[in-house]
């Protein structure tokens, strides 16, 4: 099934600004905001939805490779944007959707904890370079990635505390993870709420640090990762698949892995854009009498006719064998530019044969009869 195009989902335009893009989000998310629908798992779906397209159109990096390349530009995780977000995501990332809070109903009407209370914290992102060869980017290909990164430490499972009993309440919020202060202004009293800067919104203290990660939660570890790359990816397009960073401590969210595609010059043939360009070398012979002569291409060798009489700077095509479009069935054509090779050394013999054909009006050049300028033979391509 298709994904629904995010611009639809928000009900804004393609240039939208992000304001409108925020105000249109915060609307979705608060009518089928699971504290108002509960149990509702369509309203559930569309909250998920509009939150998904938001994390897209809301980064301008992402909504670039969006507008450009469609889902795959936008791509995370085997799926696209935020489609491996759950709740708990949501909630975190957003939060400031509604005013720093986990549900809009506790902002607007003075609840006061957000959802659990505390704030997750995020792991960073990483960034790697893949290299890929003109016929990985041709057809596309799965890549297993061995990735050194910061992972939940194994001796404390990323608590960062010695043991279960290397916990206490933090004596700054009482538990809650947040503080409350009260200022005085012209208008009265205002109450603001905001993270407990003792625990960071945990709740608790570590009284004894685990050995191995030092109260950090985390350790270096290698990670195996399996990356699909789609057909027709080019040089500095990045992916991002969510939740492959780093890790973060205490059940947090873990950041996002991008991937940096790089291509692989290949040894005979030139990509441009779409197109796959090759430049063939022949003989005067063969461009006088014509040949059947066999050229690489992505897919393998191909044999293509050279006609009688084909002049140097022809160009011709093979429909199909170039690099197809990202999110797209198109796929471009293999140009071959001609080139006719002559030689720097020949024998006596030859140019006893040589000056024979010389004075032949055959081999004298017609640039009004057999020729056509460079643009007329781009132009005749193009046509």
């Amino acid at each position: 099934m298709s994904k629904r195009d995010y611009y639809d989902i928000l009900g804004v335009s393609r240039n939208a600004e992000q304001a409108d893009i925020k105000s249109a989000y915060r609307k979705l998310a608060i009518k089928y905001h699971p504290d108002k629908n509960p149990d509702n798992k369509e309203a559930e779906d569309k909250f998920k939805e509009a939150a998904e397209a938001y994390e897209v159109l809301s980064n301008p990096e992402k909504r670039k490779r969006y507008d450009q390349f469609g889902h795959a530009g936008a791509q995370s995780n085997g799926g696209y944007g935020g489609g491996g977000m759950n709740m708990e995501d949501i909630f975190s990332q957003f939060g400031d959707i509604f005013g720093g809070g986990g549900s809009p109903f506790e902002s607007f009407f003075g609840g006061g904890q957000s959802r659990g209370g505390r704030r997750a914290m995020r792991g960073s992102n990483l960034r790697i370079k893949v290299k890929l060869t003109l016929e990985e980017i041709a057809k596309g290909t799965e890549k297993k990635i061995k990735v050194n990164k910061q992972v939940i430490c194994k001796t404390c499972d990323g608590t960062g505390a010695k043991d279960r009993s290397s916990f206490s309440t933090c004596k700054t919020c009482g538990g809650s993870g947040s503080v409350r202060r009260v200022t005085n202004t012209i208008l009265g009293q205002m109450q603001t709420t905001s993270t407990c800067p003792t625990c960071n919104g945990e709740g608790t203290v570590i009284t004894a640090k685990c050995s191995v990660c030092h109260g950090e939660g985390l350790e270096r570890g290698e990670e195996t990762i399996s990356i699909n790359i789609p057909a027709g990816v080019a040089e500095g397009m990045q992916l991002s698949m969510s939740g492959k960073g780093n890790a973060a401590p205490r059940g947090g969210i873990p950041g996002d892995l991008i991937i940096l595609i790089e291509e692989t010059p290949h040894e005979s043939l030139k990509r441009e854009g779409v197109n796959v360009v090759y430049d063939l070398h022949i003989s005067f012979v063969d461009a006088s009498l014509g040949a059947s002569i066999e050229i690489p291409t992505i897919d393998g060798k191909a044999k293509i006719k050279i006609e009688p009489g084909t002049q140097a700077g022809k160009i011709l095509r093979l429909k199909g064998k170039g690099v197809p479009e990202v999110n797209s069935y198109h796929r471009g054509d293999q140009l071959v530019y001609v080139n006719v090779w002559t030689p720097k050394a020949i024998s006596s013999e030859e140019r006893d044969i040589l000056e024979r054909l010389r004075n032949s009006a055959n081999f004298k050049p017609q640039p009004g009869k057999n020729e056509k300028s460079f643009f007329d033979r781009i132009r005749e391509y193009f046509e």
